[in-house]
């Protein structure tokens, strides 16, 4: 049996880094306490205790009726090359579908560790596959499918941040290490939602030449 990936490094996600809902939230932005949009990207950790295997069930966090679906792929760093002050997608061991589940909430702009790191919230695929291997990330669709039905087509070419921008912005702050990686941001709906999901649910995010995250969600008590 070929082992199942997981990360061994920390795993950061992005915020605010698809069109439509930076479009969404334009007008909130310019509000206190900010006062205008992000100019660096906005990022969070997930912490090893979200990791959870493609195929394996996750338990509802206690109080919480639906949970939110986030399709996003995540870049698995390698070694920066030899001269280069700051990570590229030619320092990227590849990549890997992910659901970045969370809790519903209301604000993105300050993400709540509880929302976002309760046990098994985050749904990882189970190969990383070089960038090689694959067409270029821009071209890229990724489709979330709950029960079998079409739910959300999530496109990478509506990127704010493109892989290599928000590659090169993170790393003018920090410094990814190998086994690290770096999620590139989950989209909404038109209407600013996410896709909800329920105890019972089976949830799919794939795309092609990636193995799919394919979780089952169970009542918390179970």
């Amino acid at each position: 049996m070929t082992p199942t990936w997981m990360p061994h490094g920390t795993v950061y996600g992005s915020l605010l880094n698809f069109q439509r809902e930076t479009a969404l939230w334009a007008e909130r932005m310019a509000q206190p306490p900010y006062k205008a949009p992000p100019q660096a990207p906005v990022l969070y950790i997930k912490t090893a205790n979200t990791f959870t295997p493609s195929g394996a069930r996750i338990a509802m966090p206690a109080g919480t009726t639906a949970l939110a679906v986030g399709a996003t792929v995540g870049l698995v760093m390698g070694a920066v090359r030899d001269g280069c002050a700051r990570p590229d997608l030619a320092s990227v061991a590849g990549a890997v579908l992910l659901n970045d589940w969370c809790v519903p909430h209301d604000s993105y702009f300050r993400p709540a560790v509880k929302t976002r790191c309760g046990d098994g919230l985050l749904g990882v695929g189970g190969s990383c596959v070089p960038l090689a291997q694959l067409p270029p990330l821009a071209s890229w669709q990724l489709e979330v499918r709950i029960n079998g039905v079409l739910r959300q087509t999530v496109r990478l070419a509506d990127l704010v941040r493109p892989a290599a921008q928000l590659l090169a912005d993170v790393g003018t702050c920090m410094t990814l290490r190998p086994g690290d990686v770096l999620m590139l941001g989950t989209d909404c709906l038109d209407d600013g939602s996410r896709p909800l999901a329920q105890a019972g649910d089976t949830v799919e995010v794939s795309a092609p030449g990636l193995q799919p995250v394919v979780n089952s969600l169970v009542g918390a008590s179970a």
